[in-house]
Order: structure tokens, then C-alpha cells, then sequence
């Protein structure tokens, strides 16, 4: 789960990362209301989850309230990458310094989580790893030690390694994004860019948290922060129906149970030439109205061309996934071909039962996937 920049920097402001002084406006008086109350220049910041927001015109500098009330008129209601802007960030504006990157995410591969500083700020980590790599210092957590002092103390000297005292005030606010990524269950926390104002301060001027969905069972208050109208509506139906589903860019639905079956099929359409238009697992569940679901969020994409069903029934029953198939044919209009390869518990009740609509069967997972992709170019 991603959260506003204005609500990362609460949860960084409770973890003691000092933060700019402001207030979340969702109208242009309230922005002019706010630039008031922070006194001097501030910065009208659109509050999206997605990135790009400076090179789209979504930061605007205001050095009075009046302006501020302008920037913000321009901002809400601004498509930033397919998201409408609803609330704008009305922050006191710094004199900077330096800017830097410090971020924390999980390494897979490594099975840890990973602290990444850089000293050059203001731009994508990636973008940095692509130019300069040795501009990035790296340090891996032990999870039962969390970020040492020794560790902290390391990253702190490389970005600021001419100014020891700055060092040190950086290794003491890396320990502190730490507790903040491992209390709260991230999968990402970053301050992209941690300033040096003028007067020597280090202050986290933007922030971004990611949530592992997880880890909200023990969060309960940081699950009320999901802002539904900034997600797709396709993730909203899905995690409501308990159903695990991710967009992708080809033109191949899919709807599979498990979420092993559900990789190797990604996996088999690249392989065959095709490409998936999403992950879609059902989960072990025998409810046909998991399939309706599934159906209903897969025709949302316009880049659908076929729809694949590869279904291996253990606790999943076949018959069941038949007749929420039948149901989605009764009630809507599919519009595209329909593949599907049933086997396992109640296979021979299901055939007949999609013996009542328009679909092509196939008993093998290859040939249920080669035969996908053909109806798909075709």
C-alpha cells in the first residue's frame, strides 16, 4: 500500500526525522489559508501516488499566499501519469544547501533489507545506479541486529565524510528511518532528496513510504491512510472479492488459482511469444462469484484481447469455476475469446457445464496457452 508524501512525513515526524512545517489544503482557499498560517515562502506540492510530479507542473514555488492559492488552482484537478490531483501539500519553502538520497527497501536476492545513500539527490536512484554506481554506498540488515551503529555511521560519513559533525547527525537519522521501515512493516521508505539547508540542518523535504499489505493486520491506523480514490479500481474490487491481482501490459487475461500455477503461466505465455495482461489469482476458494469478479476486473482492460483460464482443482473445485463462467456469460457481454483448461476435482461436471456457453477448452496447460495467443492475434 502507497501513502501520501504528507503522511510519510507523519510517520517519519514520530520517529524524530525533522520535517518542513505544513498542512494538506484541498482547496485554493484553504492553500492561501495555510501559506498564511506557515508565514513566508512556501511550495504547493500535488499529493499523487506516482512520480514525476516537478517535470509535470505538479510543485509549484509561492512566495505569497495569493500565489500559493494560484499554484494550487493550477495543481488540483491536474492528471499527473492517469492520476487526478485532490489534495495539494502546502509546505514552507528551504534554502538547500546539498541534497542527498537515503532510502531502505528489500533486497531479494540478498533476503535483507538494504540501506541505500547516495550524495546525489533529486533524482531517480535508478538513474543514479545507471550513470554513476559509485555514487551509491549500499549496507544490508541483519534481521535480528536492525541497522547497527556501525553501519549508520558508515553511510552517514559517505555522504557527508567533510563535515564530521553532519556525519554524525546523518548516521543518527539514518537509525531513525530504519526504526521507522521496520515499526511500520515497509517495503520502501525514502527521502529522495534529504537536504542541508543553508543553515546546516538536515531535513527530509520530500518523503515516500510503501506499505506491505501484509503487515496491515497489526496497523489498523496506518491502514486508515489508504487514499481509495488515488487507486486503480480494478486493485479496490480485487482486494475486496480476496482476490491477489496485479496489472501488466500484455493483451492475455488471466485467471488462475495459486499463485505457484499463476507465475508458471506468466511464465509459459513470454515463453510461447505472448504477453499477460495481469496476474489474477483466485485462491483456493470454491465460490463462483470470485470468478465473476476475476472476469469482471479483467474486461476493465482495454488491452484484453483473449481471456485464459488455467485452472488445476484441488481444494478449487472445477464445477464451481464453470458455473461463475456461465454466470459472467449471462449477465455480460464478453466480447473477446475465452480459453479455458480445467483439470482436477470435478473436471468431468465442469465440461459439461461449459457446455452451456462460447469457450474453447484445451486439456493441457501448453496447449491451453498456445491457443490463447493465437485467438489473441487473431
Amino acid at each position: 500500500m502507497d501513502i501520501h508524501e504528507y503522511q510519510a512525513k507523519e510517520l517519519f515526524a514520530r520517529s524524530g526525522i525533522p520535517i518542513l512545517k505544513g498542512e494538506v489544503a484541498r482547496s485554493a482557499d484553504e492553500a492561501e489559508a495555510i501559506a498564511r498560517r506557515v508565514g513566508g515562502p512556501v511550495v504547493v506540492k500535488a499529493q499523487v501516488h506516482t512520480g514525476g510530479r516537478g517535470k509535470a507542473g505538479g510543485v509549484k514555488y509561492s512566495k505569497t499566499p495569493s500565489e500559493a492559492r494560484e499554484n494550487a488552482e493550477k495543481i488540483l484537478g491536474m492528471r499527473i501519469k492517469d492520476h487526478v490531483v485532490q489534495v495539494v501539500l502546502v509546505v514552507e519553502a528551504a534554502d538547500i544547501a546539498a541534497e542527498a538520497y537515503v532510502g531502505i527497501t528489500h533486497d531479494r536476492a540478498a533476503r535483507k533489507a538494504v540501506v541505500m545513500v547516495s550524495s546525489e539527490g533529486g533524482i531517480d536512484i535508478e538513474e543514479v545506479a545507471a550513470t554513476n554506481p559509485d555514487a551509491i554506498l549500499k549496507e544490508a540488515i541483519e534481521p535480528a541486529l536492525g541497522l547497527t551503529a556501525g553501519q549508520a555511521r558508515r553511510l552517514g560519513f559517505h555522504l557527508y565524510g567533510h563535515d564530521p559533525m553532519l556525519a554524525k547527525t546523518a548516521a543518527a537519522l539514518l537509525s531513525k528511518l530504519a526504526d521507522t521501515f521496520f515499526e511500520n512493516d515497509c517495503t520502501l521508505a525514502e527521502i529522495n532528496p534529504l537536504i542541508v539547508t543553508e543553515g546546516g540542518e538536515l531535513i527530509a523535504l520530500d518523503a515516500k513510504i510503501s506499505i506491505d499489505d501484509n503487515g496491515l493486520v497489526r496497523h489498523k491506523e496506518i491502514e486508515q491512510l489508504r487514499d481509495l480514490a488515488a487507486e486503480d479500481a480494478a486493485d479496490t474490487k480485487a482486494r475486496d472479492a480476496g482476490l491477489a491481482f496485479h496489472k501488466l501490459e500484455g493483451e492475455v487475461g488471466c485467471v488462475v488459482n495459486g499463485a505457484g500455477l499463476a507465475m508458471s503461466t506468466l511464465d509459459a505465455i513470454e515463453h510461447f511469444g505472448g504477453k499477460a495482461a495481469n496476474f489474477l489469482d483466485i485462491g483456493g476458494s470454491s465460490n463462483p462469484e470470485k470468478v465473476l469478479t476475476a472476469m469482471e476486473i479483467i474486461l476493465r482492460d482495454p488491452n484484453v484481447r483473449v481471456i485464459l483460464f488455467n485452472i488445476f482443482g484441488g481444494i478449487t473445485r472445477c464445477d464451481d469455476v464453470a458455473r461463475g463462467l456461465v454466470q459472467v456469460f449471462k449477465s455480460t457481454e464478453i466480447g473477446v475469446p475465452v480459453v479455458i483448461r480445467l483439470t482436477g476435482t470435478n473436471e468431468e461436471e465442469a465440461r459439461e457445464i461449459l457446455g452451456e456457453v462460447d469457450v474453447v477448452t484445451e486439456p493441457t496447460m501448453d496447449g491451453v496457452i498456445q491457443r490463447a495467443i493465437e485467438l489473441g492475434r487473431g
